[in-house]
């Protein structure tokens, strides 16, 4: 069972989007977990094999107790009730409190459609009688990760102290980020994606007054009870 579970449409999604907060809270003693739905098998560079054997040693880099792929179709996800089913029961085993699916909209339909299994999942996983061979679980709360979205996020995590590794875990995608030729003219090289990174926690790391940050959004309102502790400095 994990505390926070992260779902992604690809192996390395997480390791760009929400890897930080992952490392954050694994260390402040949470146990993390990555599904993700795809091997990215339709990718220009790297075999299904070597992408998920690359995803396991980035997950150990993040330090999830918990990682694994769904082989679900990739660029092909259909909001299906068996993909649905699937995920649900996943989320009925490993009972995560938090959930982190990508921003709704997004230019790879495989993002959204994720974001929609995800949801979804997490309502059918609260039901009782969907499966009777496991006990229903229903995450409290769903976060959108919203790093390639152009939106205001509801709030940012600072990861400064974990950005570094953050980067080490993408980089753990040789097959992606190394220096391969095939599809050079379509892939950042490792300076550039590392300048790319950088340069976007950066600027959410700004709107909060910290040096690096990750953006979230949520759907419902935030409640906040001591107004006069509260972070970040409006003037």
């Amino acid at each position: 069972m994990v505390d926070l579970l992260a779902i992604a449409a690809h192996p390395d999604d997480v390791e760009q989007t929400c890897g930080g907060t992952l490392l954050k809270m694994a260390d402040a003693g949470y146990t993390t977990g990555i599904i993700d739905l795809t091997a990215g098998d339709m990718g220009t560079r790297g075999t299904p094999e070597t992408r998920v054997s690359e995803s396991e040693a980035a997950g150990k880099i993040l330090k999830v107790s918990h990682r694994e792929n769904l082989h679900f179709p990739d660029a092909r996800l259909e909001n299906s009730m068996a993909g649905r089913m699937t995920l649900a029961h996943r989320i009925r085993e490993l009972r995560p409190r938090t959930v982190i699916l990508p921003y709704w909209e997004g230019r790879h339909p495989d993002h959204y459609r994720t974001s929609e299994i995800g949801y979804e999942a997490c309502f059918l996983a609260g039901l009782r009688k969907i499966d009777q061979y496991t006990e229903p679980h229903r995450p409290y709360k769903i976060l959108y990760s919203s790093i390639y979205a152009n939106v205001t996020p509801t709030f940012v995590v600072d990861i400064t102290k974990h950005f570094d590794r953050r980067m080490e875990s993408l980089l753990a995608y040789p097959s992606q980020y190394g220096q391969v030729t095939e599809g050079g003219n379509l892939f950042p090289d490792e300076a550039e994606i590392r300048d790319r990174l950088a340069a976007m926690a950066r600027f959410y790391g700004n709107l909060i007054g910290v040096k690096y940050g990750e953006p979230y959004v949520m759907k419902e309102t935030m409640r906040i009870d001591d107004v006069v502790s509260m972070p970040v400095r409006s003037i």
